[in-house]
């Protein structure tokens, strides 16, 4: 199935893209997904473990499962003061 991936801030440097339409498995979760755009996109891995996910504009856990045809946001986390 198609996704549609959008990098957002330092992650879009790290993969050289602001966004990306891509085949996965149906039945991907979201954790997956991140290890494969590690694989692809190796600087990815040093902020790995703190990427925030939004499928389809809402927050989402590792363990979700991605839709068909959804959009897949990753960003780092924000902090402001």
């Amino acid at each position: 199935m198609k996704v549609k991936i959008l990098f957002f801030a330092s992650l879009s440097d790290y993969t050289g893209m602001k966004n990306i339409e891509m085949e996965v498995p149906e039945g991907i979760t979201v954790e997956k997904l991140k290890e494969i755009l590690t694989e692809k996109f190796p600087r990815m891995a040093t902020a790995q473990k703190s990427i925030m996910t939004a499928v389809n504009r809402e927050y989402a856990d590792g363990e979700q499962k991605i839709p068909m045809d959804a959009e897949i946001a990753f960003f780092p986390p924000v902090s402001g003061g």
